[in-house]
């Protein structure tokens, strides 16, 4: 629906399937829910790739209250910007992939944090919060199900590290942005102490999707270990930078080549960095590693937050990785 419909139009939303999973969710029990999640096979789409249902199952398993549902928005990791697109685009999407996850785990309280640097991002999807509530999407007895649930923007002040979960916690709690030891894991003491389940943007868009069509027809977008449409962050030197959602199995060179038009003006590329900067750097003869979990395990790499930046023959990669080294340095 990104580009396709007015982000902010709840009727254009409905129009093209949004909200129907939902209804669908709030016709099923809470067990059913989370079960339908494992059933799809969806995995989380932050970096860490867990996957989801297990999460869900762990939380809505403590009978402790109140629980926490977070949005991670904090997309800090540089190369990617899907997660803009997806709260700019199509930000209904987020809320109602936020409920139903929020109605499995038995949350009232959601929260949904955003990076600072994404004003645009936060003017949009607070708009769409306020329309939602108004539209009776959100807030009390949504849709009639008797279900009540509140979402919280929260803004970030800039820092890389907020990106990990448990230092995320801690910036909403009013605390400096530092993670947490673990164990105790989120899903029993996470925000506030609190039984906590906290999912990518991306992540929660897929959760919409899987209600809207069934998990049986979810799971034959993408290859058998990874289920589900994936979007990429392609930048750098290349024809056609921008996001791509790839819903079968792709090596890196075709998403390279085939999608994005190849390095500008027919130049060799050096090499490629999959997953951000804390991925890793992939030598041009070695681009057809399959782009699905089981794929880039095999090669020691990881599809980390979807980011590709390609670099051209004329990069000086040592200006690169100074500049790398400084990033991660000056987070710090």
């Amino acid at each position: 629906r990104a580009g396709k419909i007015d982000p902010l139009s709840t009727d254009e939303f409905q129009a093209a399937g949004g909200f129907s999973g939902l209804r669908k969710a709030f016709s099923m029990a809470t067990s059913d829910v989370i079960q339908m999640v494992n059933d799809s096979g969806l995995t989380g789409r932050g970096g860490a790739g867990f996957p989801t249902g297990i999460k869900w199952q762990a939380c809505a398993e403590v009978d402790r209250f109140p629980k926490y549902l977070v949005c991670n928005e904090d997309e800090s990791e540089p190369g990617t910007f899907k997660d803009r697109a997806l709260i700019e685009g199509d930000p209904f999407t987020i809320i109602e992939g936020m409920t139903i996850a929020a109605y499995a785990i038995g949350a009232n309280k959601g929260y949904l944090y955003i990076r600072g640097e994404y004003t645009c991002s936060h003017e949009v999807i607070s708009q769409a919060l306020d329309i939602a509530i108004e539209k009776g999407f959100l807030g009390e007895d949504i849709l009639g199900s008797g279900f009540d649930f509140e979402i919280e923007l929260r803004s970030g002040a800039g820092a890389y590290i907020c990106g990990e979960e448990t230092a995320l916690f801690e910036s909403i709690e009013g605390k400096r942005g530092f993670p947490r030891i673990k164990p105790p894991f989120p899903t029993t003491h996470g925000l506030f102490n609190q039984p906590t389940v906290i999912n990518n943007v991306e992540t929660l868009a897929n959760v919409a999707l899987i209600f809207k069509i069934g998990s049986d027809e979810y799971i034959k977008l993408g290859p058998e270990d990874s289920t589900g449409p994936r979007l990429f962050s392609l930048s750098g030197d290349l024809e056609n930078p921008g996001i791509y959602e790839i819903t079968e199995p792709i090596t890196l060179e075709d998403l390279i080549y085939k999608k994005a038009g190849g390095p500008r003006g027919g130049k060799e590329i050096r090499t490629v960095l999959l997953g951000g900067a804390a991925g890793k750097f992939v030598a041009p003869d070695r681009l057809d590693v399959l782009l699905t979990n089981h794929g880039v395990r095999e090669a020691g790499l990881s599809l980390g937050s979807g980011a590709v930046v390609v670099f051209d023959e004329d990069v000086d990669m040592k200006f690169v990785l100074h500049g790398l080294g400084h990033f991660f340095a000056h987070e710090s």
